[in-house]
């Protein structure tokens, strides 16, 4: 591997730890990130922490000023409202057209992310359900949204996807370990599932819409109680 390549590897990886803790909270609203501190904690350089930081600046998950360095970017209600409801609404435009667009392995690939991740209600581990979860709740959102069939689409769904995430992670750690909150996720994922089935475009894009939007009160809850964000 070249000199070039490893750097851009360590970009990657710095990239991917830093989001991480600052999406898991590890990182607080306003704090510094100080470059010392973070060449010392993930072991890598500054000039693909430089790069890492950067991507995140792009993303708004950090700012960065000329005399005072990077910090971790606060949150606020009012930015929690506007990415979930353009999210919310993309979404939804995206599942009325995979169901006019999508076709039979479309259909059985939703069924089979719908399955398995109906079955993770019945793990025990408080890791397992956090990470497992999540990973397939995101696949079974993604494998329907495939069925648009528009890259662009899909290019800005991950874009607002990225920037939700900090917010989204708040009520992810309460409802994984919510047998309630489970079990309606269950019962609204399978209400889309069946308007995908029956192809009813607007059926299927009003349920979207209100399944996205349902985290957004239990988050301004959260976020109020901890005192993460502006009003």
């Amino acid at each position: 591997m070249t000199m070039e390549a490893e750097r851009q590897n360590q970009a990657v990886i710095a990239y991917g730890l830093l989001k991480r803790d600052i999406t898991s909270g590890q990182f607080r609203p306003g704090d510094k990130l100080l470059m010392s501190h973070l060449k010392e904690r993930y072991q890598i350089g500054a000039g693909p922490m430089r790069e890492a930081l950067s991507q995140l600046v792009a993303e708004r998950m950090v700012t960065a000023a000329s005399q005072r360095g990077f910090r971790v970017a606060k949150m606020s209600l009012q930015e929690l409202n506007d990415i979930y409801d353009a999210r919310a609404h993309l979404e939804a435009m995206i599942v009325r057209l995979a169901v006019e667009r999508g076709d039979e392995h479309w259909e059985a690939e939703v069924i089979g992310k719908a399955h398995t991740l109906a079955s993770v209600a019945a793990l025990h581990s408080t890791d397992e359900m956090m990470n497992l979860w999540d990973k397939r709740h995101k696949e079974f959102h993604t494998a329907i949204a495939r069925g648009c069939g528009s890259s662009k689409l899909l290019e800005l769904r991950a874009t607002l996807m990225d920037q939700a995430e900090r917010y989204r992670q708040l009520w992810l750690r309460q409802t994984v370990f919510s047998t309630e909150a489970l079990v309606n996720k269950r019962r609204e994922h399978a209400a889309i599932v069946e308007a995908l089935l029956e192809r009813d475009a607007q059926r299927a894009g009003t349920l979207m819409l209100d399944h996205l939007l349902t985290p957004v009160p239990i988050i301004t809850a959260i976020v109020r109680e901890a005192k993460l964000a502006e009003e």
